[in-house]
């Protein structure tokens, strides 16, 4: 089995693909399919993106899991920036405050199995989000 879990700190381009890279290896040693792995690692990288973006730093928290009978990996973005004023908003396909796409919330939700997100203004930004292997 891989490590338990690997955390990675997030404040520039090279931490978001650091992240992507130790995700994408997490799923793989965990017997994710290679799509899977993509999947996964696309959700870190929009995830680690809006930290660097938003709140400038912040940490990605990798960790395998077991369920009753499966195995996934669980991904838990968190950072102490400005958070999110309208949560609801956000998760709406193609908002965005920074001129982006606005395809990262959004697209994190559809990409994975479980998706949770907790924001207070002032105070930071936590997702954390579950995809389990078939």
């Amino acid at each position: 089995m891989p490590a338990e879990e690997v955390e990675v700190a997030i404040s520039s381009d090279l931490d978001i693909v650091l992240a992507r890279q130790k995700g994408r290896a997490m799923a793989i040693e965990l017997g994710f399919s290679s799509g899977d792995a993509t999947l996964i690692a696309t959700a870190i990288s929009e995830l680690a993106r809006n930290i660097v973006s938003y709140a400038r730093t912040g940490r990605v928290l990798l960790k395998w899991i077991q369920g009753s009978s499966r195995v996934g990996i669980l991904i838990v973005a968190s950072d102490e920036g400005p958070g999110i004023s309208d949560v609801q908003q956000a998760l709406r396909d193609g908002f965005s405050t920074s001129g982006s796409l606005g395809l990262g919330l959004p697209g994190v939700r559809r990409l994975m199995d479980e998706f949770g997100i907790a924001s207070k203004s002032g105070e930071g930004t936590t997702v954390k989000v579950k995809k389990w292997r078939l």
